[in-house]
């Protein structure tokens, strides 16, 4: 276990029955916004593992992972009934290519998740390369329910730091809530609706899009987009789409 060091957890904050936010404390190596590491618990005499990615900026001393609780699944219910002062493995270096410096240049960025997929998301969003280099920014962030539209209080906040710069676009699917679109975010792709809302156009000359989610989103999405002109961005030919699948 040379790459694993202890982490201790400072606030287990649970944002509903099963979404919920570790902040840990850990010395572990410098990372970029948009990278992943790992936590684990040994289990049975064995270290269980798996990744999650940063929400917090590298800029801060403390670490954030957003997660969900698996009903059936054997890390992630030990680690939402974890305490303040309880410790759990976290690798000391980052992983990951989820990254800005990977998104070629452009006016404007979209950002588009499902569920806790927005994690990356914020953690670059409390950068300052992002208002550096884009004219605005689209956050997207689908969820099932209104309840698990976490991090609300952070997203109004920068929303207030940045009031000619981000535009948040929420979707909930599974019932009506104020604010929000129906549906998915390819359907709203395809159809302008989520483009009307947020009054800005979607075309491969002037924006890159982020996507990070579930495999059917990303999945999907992507063909939205490829049928509008767009391409998957790679290192050896750059486009306009980077993804994440987030599963």
């Amino acid at each position: 276990m040379a790459d694993w060091i202890p982490a201790r957890v400072i606030t287990n904050r649970h944002w509903n029955q099963d979404l919920f936010s570790l902040v840990l404390e850990a010395n572990i190596e410098p990372f970029k916004a948009g990278q992943f590491t790992k936590l684990g618990l040994e289990i049975d005499g064995k270290l269980v593992q798996r990744a999650y990615s940063f929400v917090n900026p590298p800029s801060s001393s403390q670490i954030e992972i957003y997660a969900t609780r698996v009903a059936d699944g054997l890390l992630s219910p030990r680690l939402h009934r974890l305490e303040e002062g309880d410790s759990v493995f976290i690798s000391a270096r980052a992983n990951g290519f989820f990254t800005l410096d990977e998104v070629p240049e452009g006016e404007h960025l979209w950002l588009l998740a499902t569920g806790t997929a927005i994690g990356p998301y914020l953690s670059m969003l409390r950068e300052p390369e992002v208002w550096r280099r884009f004219r605005k920014v689209v956050l997207t962030h689908a969820v099932r329910f209104a309840a698990d539209l976490s991090y609300q209080a952070e997203i109004t906040e920068l929303q207030q730091r940045h009031p000619d710069q981000l535009i948040v676009q929420p979707f909930v699917s599974r019932e009506p809530a104020p604010l929000t679109l129906p549906g998915r975010i390819p359907q709203a792709i395809a159809d302008g609706m989520l483009e009307r809302h947020v009054g800005i156009t979607l075309d491969p000359a002037h924006s890159q899009v982020m996507l990070c989610g579930n495999p059917a989103m990303v999945r999907d999405t992507k063909a939205a987009l490829e049928a509008r002109g767009f391409s998957k961005n790679l290192r050896r030919k750059p486009g306009q789409i980077t993804t994440e699948h987030y599963w």
